[in-house]
């Protein structure tokens, strides 16, 4: 299994097999400030969006109809793009559907989901979540934008390869609440995401890093375009 960092919340998630699955998290490529990737030279075969801020959502429904993939989203998301003619799948948290090559679950996110429009109007989208993936004997939780609750305890419980949380404060978790969702989830390697993108998320990876290993975690800070092997 291998994943990709594209900046923000983005990652690419490929699973290997006779017939290899492509996942995209949160799509923000072609506007990302971390560096931008033209969506076409992403190919990929399902595209999870875990709500519907344009941050996480950007570049959705170009994948979807430049490379044929499916759009995972919660329900109202998922009608928002099936209505634009995008192949979805309509999940909520807590639920799942079990593939060929592996499961998708949507867990619960502490955050807010609306579509930016152009007018300025943000229109109610359902609700946020994160999604654990299962697959080739490997657990990746992305945690999408949320606050720090309980019930990580809970999505960890199976054990975790890998976890995918946000560190910029302000709209999610910041540092402090992160290193003690890391109690909780006990993943065996965790990615800081959501945090330098814009100036009211910023914060230090390395330095949340170090203070994790010191309380017994691996982090590594992903630079956008690395890719690591689990």
């Amino acid at each position: 299994m291998r994943v990709t960092y594209h900046g923000h919340s983005c990652f690419r998630l490929e699973v290997p097999g006779t017939v290899p699955v492509r996942l995209v998290f949160d799509p923000f490529l072609r506007d990302n400030p971390h560096g931008a990737v033209d969506p076409a030279t992403v190919p990929c075969d399902l595209v999870l969006c875990s709500h519907a801020h344009n941050d996480h959502i950007a570049d959705a429904l170009e994948l979807a109809r430049l490379h044929g993939a499916a759009i995972v989203a919660p329900y109202e998301l998922a009608e928002h793009f099936a209505a634009q003619g995008a192949r979805t799948i309509d999940l909520m948290p807590g639920g799942g559907i079990d593939l060929p090559w592996g499961r998708i679950q949507m867990t619960p996110a502490i955050h807010s989901s609306a579509l930016e429009l152009p007018n300025g109007e943000n229109r109610a989208m359902g609700v946020p979540a994160g999604y654990l993936v299962r697959a080739g004997g490997r657990n990746v939780y992305h945690a999408g934008d949320t606050a720090l609750f309980g019930d990580m305890a809970l999505i960890g419980r199976h054990g975790l390869d890998l976890a995918l949380i946000p560190i910029g404060d302000h709209y999610t978790m910041g540092p402090d609440d992160a290193l003690h969702a890391l109690s909780l989830l006990r993943p065996r390697l965790t990615v800081p995401m959501h945090y330098n993108t814009f100036p009211p998320i910023k914060a230090d990876p390395h330095a949340f890093a170090t203070r994790a290993a010191q309380a017994g975690h691996a982090v590594k800070v992903m630079a956008a375009g690395e890719t690591l092997a689990l």
